[in-house]
């Protein structure tokens, strides 16, 4: 997250942007992006996109883009993730190419973890559960996922998590579009 912060100061000073002027475009306060920018707050994905569409650019653009050729992510590539207001963690493991569609990432959720707020969007996602048991509910019916269960369905469908053990769950997921191009 530490590249983000670096990258969302670098961005607003090639554009010869002010923090005042970033506040104004995103409606984000002064000291909230100074905060972002130092790293001393963490980030929505809200808030994420409010700064890229006030810099006028894809919130992808945001994050590090290193052309992939050999369409691998090592292991030590691998940097894990948390987005504010939820203590899930996330790894991508998406390669770097024009034109992905997919984005491929490791769930990893708390013990006892619920994500209470249901989500809808347009895509699709799919679900495999690598480690624990979880509870996955689409469209108010209930899914508990065990070691090797998998879920498929529209993003467009209202959705939640919840890790239904004592111990981390981990869960392979696949989403489309992608969202961090």
């Amino acid at each position: 997250m530490e590249d983000l912060f670096k990258r969302i100061r670098i961005i607003r000073q090639e554009n010869q942007m002010t923090l005042q002027e970033l506040s104004e475009k995103s409606g984000l306060s002064i000291s909230f992006l100074s905060q972002v920018e130092r790293g001393n707050s963490s980030l929505t994905i809200t808030s994420l996109q409010r700064i890229a569409e006030a810099f006028g650019i894809p919130i992808s653009s945001l994050f590090e883009t290193v052309e992939n050729k050999n369409f691998i992510v090592k292991v030590d590539d691998q940097k894990p993730f948390k987005i504010e207001g939820t203590s899930m963690t996330y790894i991508r493991l998406a390669g770097n190419f024009a034109g992905r569609n997919l984005e491929p990432m490791i769930v990893e959720l708390e013990p006892n973890q619920s994500i209470l707020t249901k989500y809808a969007h347009p895509g699709e996602e799919f679900y495999y559960v690598l480690e624990g048991r979880i509870l996955l509910q689409v469209d108010d019916k209930d899914y508990v996922l065990g070691v090797g269960d998998a879920l498929h369905f529209p993003s467009s469908i209202q959705h939640s998590m919840e890790n239904l053990l004592d111990i981390t769950s981990r869960v392979l997921c696949v989403l489309q579009p992608a969202i961090f191009q």
